[in-house]
């Protein structure tokens, strides 16, 4: 009656279907894994041996220097937001690049890869970015759906461009699939996958984006000008102009320098990204005392915050720990490989397979569950394959990006609705939205085609 490839694909659908209902991830996780695996103990077909694994599970959860930068840059992340950073950004870069076809619509690509590369937290950024720049640029005549698809595909940057946490948990993740797929293979001592290699491995891939957004915005700009106005040069005087000047060099400089001290230290081999992920937490502690806007309340509040997002974050760490323990008593790790290995098309069906697969599962679960619910389990299976994992990696990490943006699930869509005014209407920021989910396809496109996108910055710079 029952087998272990019925009980695997009930064990997934009442997991999805859970989650879809809005149940709590960590708990539904955990909860899902444990009924399974004590109905495959009851038929013969789970031995509930493996559950006693799951404490040295934890521990090692709890021992991972690495997931030591979550908090650190959540800290560093909301702490910029706090103090303003990105409020002064948006408004010296709009008066700055005003007068430019599109000119505010690619202050705010620049503007949110900025944030992107400070902060790594797309809802912050969505969120700030809409409550900032979207009144001021409905106020200069843009259209509603530009306006929205321009600060909902910036906000989205925080998930490829490093350092972010996107690429933190995937890494963790990304390495431990690859050194099961190797030692599957027979290779007992395989090169580890860091977050120093997903960090550089991210930041080409992550530019072009930038630039084919300014690309795409120059181009809608030149074709509808009235959607996409310019700011009169006449409004401004010689000495405003100084004055503008001056204040881009105090407004850009600080923030460019944190990232350099983060990114740079990483890159240049000086410190791990849990190390810079402390400079970075210092240095926006440092940025907001400087701007006047630390005190013992927005402290408090930041590492509240901080606490809250650091704890979700380890709770559905340790409830994917169950599940994975579970679905691999059932077998489930070595069905998946067989499944992909036998299909027609080999590689290339996989690999298409996985990313349309995650790409779905984005419009319904955060990048926090699809990293440690399904990457666990087609992980593995894939990398088999003699897949770079560096490039697939990065190739997750835009896919998750896609679907953030894509109507009408995206969460970063969800963000902006709930900051948007009134009369901006749904189907605006859809409409918005839909050019840049092209673009963002083309991306994957093109790092599909050229692989050394993501793999030649990590070559040279270990040379």
């Amino acid at each position: 009656m029952f087998s272990q490839e019925l009980i695997i694909l009930l064990m997934v659908l009442s997991l999805m279907g859970a989650l879809m209902m809005g149940f709590s991830v960590a708990f539904t996780l955990s909860g899902v894994a444990l009924i399974f695996g004590l109905i495959g103990s009851t038929v013969n077909l789970f031995d509930m041996a493996f559950i006693q694994a799951l404490p040295n599970r934890i521990y090692g959860i709890m021992t991972n220097d690495l997931l030591i930068a979550v908090p650190l840059f959540v800290f560093m992340g909301v702490m910029l937001e706090r103090s303003k950073i990105a409020e002064e950004l948006l408004d010296t870069m709009a008066q700055l690049m005003g007068s430019i076809k599109g000119g505010l619509g690619i202050s705010v690509t620049v503007v949110g890869a900025l944030l992107a590369a400070s902060t790594g937290i797309v809802g912050a950024t969505v969120v700030t970015m809409g409550l900032l720049s979207l009144p001021t640029m409905l106020k200069n005549g843009y259209a509603s759906s530009i306006s929205c698809g321009t600060i909902c595909a910036a906000g989205t940057l925080g998930q490829i461009i490093p350092p972010s946490i996107v690429l933190i948990l995937l890494g963790d993740q990304i390495s431990a699939a690859y050194q099961q797929a190797q030692l599957a293979k027979g290779n007992f001592a395989p090169e580890a996958v860091s977050v120093t290699d997903l960090f550089m491995g991210a930041l080409i891939p992550g530019l072009c984006l930038v630039l084919l957004y300014i690309l795409w915005q120059i181009i809608y700009a030149n074709l509808y000008p009235d959607k996409m106005p310019s700011i009169p040069k006449s409004k401004r005087s010689y000495e405003e102009y100084i004055e503008l000047r001056n204040r881009v060099l105090k407004v850009l400089i600080p923030p460019l320098f944190l990232i350099f001290a983060v990114l740079g230290s990483i890159l240049a081999g000086l410190a791990t990204p849990t190390e810079s992920a402390g400079v970075g937490a210092i240095g926006a502690i440092l940025l907001a005392y400087s701007r006047k806007q630390l005190n013992l309340r927005i402290l408090r509040e930041v590492a509240i915050s901080t606490a809250q997002t650091t704890s979700m974050v380890f709770t559905i760490l340790i409830g994917a720990a169950m599940f994975s323990l579970v679905f691999r008593g059932f077998g489930g790790d070595e069905i998946v490989a067989e499944f992909l290995m036998n299909l027609e098309g080999g590689v290339f069906t996989a690999i298409l397979i996985t990313m349309i697969l995650m790409f779905l599962l984005g419009f319904f679960l955060d990048f926090i569950e699809i990293v440690y619910v399904v990457l666990p389990i087609i992980g593995p299976a894939i990398l088999m394959m003699d897949i770079n994992p560096l490039w697939f990696a990065i190739m997750i990490a835009v896919n998750l990006q896609t679907s953030f943006l894509t109507p009408p699930f995206g969460f970063s869509l969800f963000y902006l609705r709930g900051v948007a005014p009134s009369k901006v209407l749904t189907t605006d920021i859809y409409k918005g939205a839909v050019p840049y989910v092209g673009i963002q396809l083309l991306m994957l496109i093109i790092l599909a085609i050229f692989p050394a996108l993501a793999t030649w910055l990590p070559s040279i710079l270990y040379q």
